[in-house]
C-alpha cells in the first residue's frame, strides 16, 4: 500500500521537478522535529522512507544528489534556527550576516547529505540492496560531517531517541550506530509488496527489539541509586547582551555569591558556576578566588569558568578551588567554537578585522585536550566547557575513565530559543554513552543533574535564577562504547556496504522510471 501511494506520490512530483525540491525540504523539515524540545520521532516513519524511495525511483544520480540535499537543507535549517541568535546580541554589528550564516552552515551540512544520496545509486539494482545501501552511505554521512574540518555532530539523527528506551543504545553502538539504526528502521518499511505489511511488521519488530532491550537496560525510575556526592548548581542568568557590561557585572557576581551562600537542607560537596561566571582573569585576581570559597563554606569545594591570560594567549578555563580557596586545578578549554571563539587562518583574515564572536583579540586559544581532574575527597571528573560536550569522542575516557561527566556552558549565546534544550540532550547521551552521571551548570539555563542512564534527576528551567542542590549518582561499569568506541559502526557500515552487492528483499517487478 505504502509502495502504490509512493509511487502515485512520484508521478505527480515528476511532472514538476520544483515539487520534488519543495517536497523534500518539507520532508526534512518533519524530520527536525526529532531533536528537542519536540523530540517526536515522526520523521523516521514518514521522511525517512519517502525520501528513500523518491531517491531509489530518481533516473540519475544528480536527481537523487537533489533530493538529499534539499532534505538536508530543510532538516538543518530547521534544527539550527538557534544559530542566528548570536549574531543578534549585538544586532548593529552583526544582525546582517544572520541569515546568510544559517543559510550557509544548512546548505553545508546538507552536502553531506546530497553526496550521500548520490552515492546510494549504486545500490539501485534492487530495493532490498538500496535500502542497506541509503542507510549506510546516510550513516556515514553523518559520522563525516561529525569529524571532517574539525567536525560538527549536532543534531544528530539518533538524538530524536532521548525520551524512549532506544536511546538506551547508544551505551552499546554510540550515537553514530544508532543514527543507523534509524535510518535503518525507517526504511524498512519500504520492504513491502504492494498487497502485504510486510515492511510495517519487520519495522515494528525491528524498533520493538531496541525499544524492549533497552528498556530491560533502563531501571526503575522509582528505584534510588547509589549516590556519589551532593552537588549545587548556580544558574546567574545573566543574559548575553548584559553580562559584559560595566553596571552589570557587579550584580551577576553577586547574585552568584549569594546563591552559593544560600542555606542547604543536607551538605554540599561541590558548588559548580557556569563558564566565564568569574568576571575577573585568573592571573589579575587570582587571590580573589576565595571569595568563592568563602561563600561555599569551609567543608565545601567549588568549580567556576574563568578566563586566563598566557602572554598574547587567552585561554576559556576552569578552576578547581579547595575548600580554603586554594587552586587544586585548571583546566583551558581545547575545542574551540569555529568563528565563535576562534576564526579559521585568523593570522589571514586578521587584517579585514574579522574575530570570534566570544573573545577579544584574535580568539581564544586552544588547551592540551581532555583532562581528568581529581578533587581531594571528590570522585574524579571530566572536565567539559561548552562546546565540547558536543563531540562523543571527547567524554570518552577509557584510559583513564573518570567517575562523572561535568560541563560548564554560557548558553546565553542561544538566547530563548531551542539551542539550549538541544544542548542539554547531548549531554544526556554523553551520560549513556559513557555510563556516567553528569552536572551540568549553565548560565542560563537549562543546568541539570543526570544519571548514568540518560535521565534528569533535577534541572533548572531555561532563563531563571537559582541553584539546585541533587545527589550525583554513582557510575556504572564501562560500557562497551567506552571500550571500543566507533570501531564496531566503522566495521558494520564496511560489511555491509559490500552485502548490498549481494542481499535483495523480494518486491515485486522493479521500476526506474518516475
Amino acid at each position: 500500500m505504502i509502495i502504490v501511494f509512493l509511487d502515485k506520490l512520484i508521478i505527480w512530483l515528476g511532472r514538476r521537478p520544483k515539487r520534488m525540491w519543495i517536497v523534500s525540504v518539507l520532508l526534512g523539515f518533519v524530520l527536525a522535529l526529532g531533536q528537542a524540545p519536540i523530540s517526536l520521532p515522526i520523521g523516521v516513519f514518514t521522511s525517512i522512507p519517502i525520501l528513500g524511495y523518491c531517491a531509489y525511483r530518481a533516473n540519475t544520480k544528480k536527481q537523487a544528489y537533489a533530493i538529499g540535499w534539499h532534505a538536508g537543507l530543510g532538516y538543518f535549517g530547521l534544527s539550527m534556527l538557534w544559530l542566528v541568535e548570536p549574531f543578534l546580541v549585538e544586532p548593529e554589528k552583526y544582525a546582517i550576516f544572520a541569515p546568510f550564516a544559517l543559510l550557509a552552515m544548512s546548505g553545508g551540512l546538507a552536502l553531506f547529505w546530497g553526496t550521500a544520496f548520490a552515492f546510494s545509486k549504486q545500490f539501485n539494482t534492487g530495493l532490498g540492496r538500496y535500502i542497506i545501501g541509503l542507510a549506510v552511505a546516510w550513516a556515514a554521512a553523518e559520522y563525516l560531517r561529525s569529524v571532517l574540518f574539525t567536525g560538527f555532530p549536532w543534531g544528530l539523527i539518533g538524538y530524536t531517541w532521548i525520551k524512549t528506551p532506544i536511546a538506551q543504545w547508544a551505551s552499546i553502538v554510540g550515537p553514530f550506530g544508532l543514527n543507523f539504526i534509524t535510518f535503518f528502521g525507517g526504511l524498512l518499511l519500504l520492504s513491502m509488496p504492494s498487497k502485504r505489511f510486510t515492511g510495517l511488521i519487520l519495522t515494528i519488530l525491528f524498533f520493538g527489539f531496541f525499544l524492549a532491550t533497552g528498556a530491560w537496560r533502563t531501571p526503575d525510575p522509582n528505584d534510588k541509586q547509589q549516590v556519589n556526592i551532593r552537588v549545587r548548581l548556580i544558574q546567574p542568568n545573566a543574559p548575553q547582551h548584559q553580562k559584559w557590561q560595566p553596571e552589570w557585572i557587579r550584580v551577576f557576581f553577586r547574585r552568584g555569591l549569594e546563591l552559593t551562600s544560600a542555606p542547604a537542607q543536607k551538605p554540599v560537596d561541590l558548588v559548580i558556576w557556569p563558564e566565564t561566571s568569574v568576571p575577573f582573569a585568573l592571573e589579575d585576581n587570582a587571590g580573589d578566588l576565595k571569595i568563592l570559597s568563602d561563600a561555599a563554606g569551609p567543608t565545601t569545594q567549588i568549580i567556576a569558568g574563568i578566563r586566563r591570560f598566557e602572554g598574547e594567549k587567552i585561554y576559556n578555563s576552569m578552576v578547581h578551588l579547595d575548600e580554603k580557596g586554594g587552586l587544586v586545578a585548571v583546566y583551558d578549554k581545547s575545542r574551540l567554537v569555529p568563528f565563535g571563539e576562534y576564526i579559521p587562518f585568523s593570522q589571514y583574515l586578521s587584517g579585514v578585522g574579522l574575530r570570534g564572536l566570544a573573545a577579544n583579540l584574535q580568539g581564544f586559544s586552544s588547551g592540551p585536550g581532555p583532562q581528568v581532574i581529581s578533587g581531594f575527597g571528590l570522585p574524579s571528573y571530566l572536565a567539559m566547557i561548552c562546546y565540547e560536550a558536543i563531540f562523543p569522542s571527547f567524554a570518552r575516557t577509557n584510559t583513564n575513565r573518570a567517575e562523572f561527566l561535568m560541563q560548564i556552558t554560557n548558553d546565553a549565546w542561544f538566547g530563548n530559543t531551542i539551542g539550549p534544550y538541544q544542548h542539554l540532550v547531548q549531554v544526556q547521551f554523553r551520560a549513556i554513552e559513557q555510563g556516567l552521571p553528569a552536572a551540568r551548570a549553565a548560565n542560563t539555563g537549562i543546568s541539570a543533574v543526570i544519571d548514568p542512564y540518560g535521565r534528569i534527576i533535577d534541572s533548572l528551567k531555561l532563563n531563571e535564577a537559582g541553584y539546585l542542590d541533587a545527589d550525583l549518582p554513582v557510575p556504572l561499569d564501562a560500557t562497551v562504547y567506552t571500550r571500543l568506541g566507533n570501531l564496531p559502526f566503522l566495521i558494520l557500515m564496511f560489511i555491509l556496504g559490500l552485502s548490498a552487492k549481494y542481499v535483495t528483499f523480494r518486491h515485486g517487478k522493479q521500476t526506474t522510471d518516475p
